[in-house]
C-alpha cells in the first residue's frame, strides 16, 4: 500500500543533448529586467543594483516542440526569450568565480508572461506570481553541458513569431552575468543541482495568439519552438 493519499507527480526534467539521461528539476528561478533596453521598454531605468527575482514551479516546465494551449485568464499573453543556466554543484555564499565552475549547462527557454495580470499586480503593489507562475509559462528547450558549450558569454539571443523576427540581443548585453547572477542568488538560497536559472530577456517582447508558431535560437545553443493552440 502507498504511503501516498494520492500518486505523486513524476520529477520535473529536461533532456539532455546527446544523452538518454535527463535534468531533474527542483527549482526554478527568473531574473527580472536583465538586458538594459528590456528594462527600458518595459518603463524601467536600467541600472547596476541588486538583480531582483521571481519564481516559477517546476510543474510550469515544457518541452521545445510542444502545442499548448493559450494561457488562461490573459488577454495579453507575451514572449520573453531568455538564456536558461542548470546548476551543477552546491553554491552558499560564492563568488562569480566559484559561481562559473558550477555551471552545468545551458538551454534556450522562453518565460511567458501574462502581461496583463502582470500589469495589474505591478500597479496595486502586489506580487508578480499570476502574471508569471502559470501552466506551461517555462517553455525550454534541451540543456546542452557546459563542458560542451564552453562558456556563454556572448552571442545572438533572437525569437520569432511565425518566421517574422521580435527579439534581437546579444547575451554580452546582460546587466548581470551568468556567474554575477549565481553567485548573487547563492547569498539568498542553497544553491543545488536541480536548481536552473532563467536569465532575463531582450527587447522585443510582444503579445501572441492562438495558431502561433514561436520559435527562438541562441548562437553557439541551438532553437526553441513551440506551438500555441486556442485556450481550453
Amino acid at each position: 500500500m502507498s504511503q501516498y493519499i494520492f500518486t505523486p507527480p513524476e520529477t520535473p526534467s529536461v533532456a539532455v543533448r546527446g544523452s538518454d539521461q535527463r535534468y531533474a528539476v527542483a527549482r526554478i528561478f527568473c531574473v527580472g529586467r536583465n538586458y538594459a533596453a528590456h528594462a527600458r521598454e518595459m518603463g524601467s531605468d536600467p541600472t547596476r543594483e541588486s538583480p531582483f527575482y521571481f519564481t516559477k514551479p517546476p510543474v510550469a516546465l515544457t518541452p521545445s516542440g510542444a502545442t499548448v494551449p493559450y494561457a488562461l485568464a490573459t488577454r495579453n499573453l507575451h514572449h520573453e526569450m531568455e538564456l536558461v543556466v542548470a546548476v551543477g554543484a552546491p553554491l552558499l555564499r560564492a563568488t562569480p568565480a566559484q559561481a562559473a565552475k558550477a555551471v552545468w549547462g545551458y538551454a534556450a527557454g522562453l518565460d511567458m508572461t501574462r502581461r496583463d495580470l502582470q500589469n495589474e499586480a505591478k500597479a496595486a503593489g502586489r506580487p508578480w506570481d499570476t502574471g508569471k507562475s502559470f501552466e506551461h509559462s517555462a517553455v525550454i528547450g534541451e540543456f546542452v553541458p557546459a563542458i560542451v558549450t564552453g562558456p556563454l558569454e556572448r552571442g545572438a539571443i533572437t525569437l520569432a513569431v511565425n518566421g517574422v523576427e521580435k527579439q534581437r540581443g546579444d547575451l554580452a548585453d546582460m546587466i548581470w552575468s551568468v556567474p554575477e547572477l549565481l553567485a548573487n542568488l547563492s547569498q539568498l538560497y542553497h544553491l543545488a543541482p536541480g536548481d536552473i536559472v532563467y536569465t532575463g530577456t531582450p527587447e522585443g517582447v510582444g503579445p501572441v495568439v492562438a495558431g502561433d508558431v514561436i520559435t527562438g535560437h541562441i548562437e553557439g545553443l541551438g532553437d526553441i519552438r513551440f506551438t500555441l493552440s486556442e485556450a481550453e
